[in-house]
């Protein structure tokens, strides 16, 4: 068939074109059908090389949105062409090669389609999985850049509008004056051609790839539609990110406030409290011996409710944490549950060692030890307690396990008046930090706290502006 064919080839070729064209199929369409033909198979030889071909022919036939259906009817046309050349001739072996073509074609076609579903899922995860935004947009360039077999990648990201060059989709190659417009110099003038797509007013997608590459329609639409989930994802880690701000302003509030009022119990109150043991004490002494006992019982009740103010003032504005830092502090803690509680406590580790401990985080690993103690005292029964203070990693931990009667964390989750659980998650979601509880009745308790040492934002001439690989 192949020898019979090649005489007739170019001439088939070119009625085959003319067919396509009357028939309202664009350039480009017509490009990619003419490497899966009958003719293209004769010229190329054995059938493996063929489908070879055909397969990537078929790809890009599906970036074009050419449907399977749209390649079969424009085949069918081919076929129509054939029948003067060979008549009866060849039969068997027109058919098989065809039906051979048309099933690797709708294999290439999806292909495609799966291709850009693991895209769109891969895209989702990232979302789910990304920690703050600089790792969702590292997330995305990856995802994108396999996605397209790009050899490299970078995602523009700026408060405010990009230049108006990078406003627009862009295909660059090499050697043009646009490939200026490539953000990162390491990769300006290394590749062949060059993709650069706006994701929204704020962040641009630049792929690069070792050869000339021009995106087709389809490509061009994933790239839209990632666009827009990318802006969405930016959004939401925009808005969550404010949310953030707004809460740790709320809580640098919350603590003054709750040391102003520290300040003036110990100033007003405790003073007064004192003053008040003092008067008793003398009266005490100066009165009638008939009254002298219910006063030693008034005295004894004011010193009580000065200790218990003490108590207090301490749980509102720990002074230890503030004058010696969260070791001291911890170790403070851990001394006056000993003295208490008949309890074995043992602590573990410390944090000395680091100096980029924000107060912040030093005040919710004190007061989340403190909860977990108070806890432990009035509903565990326990004998033995470890904490264990940690930093490693960038982060600080802070784990507190116990072998008393436990319970089930899922209920008290739900429980209304879990004040002390909801306050340390609370804590932890603030500091974009970690709080766990695992719990069993009868089998005791460990909690784990886990918070970022932090760093500082990226600030460039006064905007937030990365540039993410």
């Amino acid at each position: 068939m192949a020898e019979a064919l090649a005489p007739r080839a170019a001439r088939l070729e070119r009625s085959f074109q003319a067919a396509l064209r009357k028939n309202g199929y664009p350039e480009p369409h017509i490009r990619a059908l003419l490497p899966v033909t009958p003719v293209a198979a004769a010229r190329l030889g054995p059938l493996s090389r063929f489908l070879e071909q055909v397969n990537y022919s078929g790809r890009r036939l599906a970036k074009l949105n050419v449907s399977p259906a749209m390649v079969s009817e424009a085949l069918a046309s081919f076929d129509e062409l054939l029948g003067p050349v060979f008549g009866d001739r060849f039969v068997p072996a027109r058919e098989h090669l065809r039906l051979a073509t048309e099933f690797v074609l709708r294999d290439a076609y999806y292909q495609v389609r799966e291709a850009e579903s693991q895209a769109f899922f891969a895209l989702y995860q990232a979302e789910l999985e990304a920690t703050d935004l600089d790792d969702l947009l590292r997330r995305f360039v990856k995802v994108l850049a396999k996605a397209f077999d790009a050899a490299a990648g970078r995602l523009l990201f700026e408060e405010g509008s990009p230049s108006p060059e990078l406003a627009h989709p862009l295909y660059i190659e090499h050697g043009q004056p646009s490939e200026c417009l490539i953000g990162d110099r390491e990769l300006r003038g290394r590749f062949a051609s060059y993709w650069s797509y706006p994701f929204g007013p704020s962040a641009v997608l630049q792929l690069c790839f070792s050869t000339p590459y021009p995106w087709l329609p389809r490509e061009k639409g994933m790239l839209a539609v990632a666009g827009a989930r990318c802006r969405e994802a930016i959004d939401r880690v925009r808005m969550a990110r404010e949310i953030r701000q707004l809460e740790a302003a709320s809580h640098c509030i919350e603590q003054e406030e709750r040391r102003r009022i520290g300040r003036d119990l110990h100033d007003e109150v405790g003073q007064a409290l004192a003053f008040l043991r003092l008067e008793l004490e003398m009266l005490e002494r100066e009165a009638p011996p008939q009254l002298r006992p219910r006063l030693g019982t008034s005295r004894d009740l004011a010193g009580r409710t000065a200790t218990e103010l003490r108590r207090v003032v301490a749980a509102l504005s720990p002074s230890v944490l503030d004058r010696l830092g969260l070791d001291a502090a911890v170790r403070h803690l851990v001394e006056r549950f000993r003295r208490v509680r008949e309890t074995h406590v043992r602590l573990r580790g410390s944090v000395a060692a680091v100096s980029s401990v924000s107060k912040q985080v030093q005040e919710a690993v004190y007061h989340v030890a403190q909860e977990c103690l108070q806890n432990i005292a009035k509903h565990t029964q326990a004998t033995r307690v470890n904490l264990w203070l940690r930093a490693a990693d960038k982060k600080i931990r802070l784990s507190v396990t116990d072998n008393g009667a436990g319970f089930c964390a899922d209920k008290a989750w739900r429980k209304p008046n879990s004040f002390g659980l909801v306050g340390m998650r609370e804590r932890a979601a603030l500091l974009r930090g970690r709080f766990v509880v695992r719990s069993t009745p009868g089998k005791g308790t460990s909690v784990l706290l886990e918070l970022p040492l932090g760093d500082a934002p990226v600030e460039a001439n006064g905007k937030d502006s990365r540039t993410v690989n």
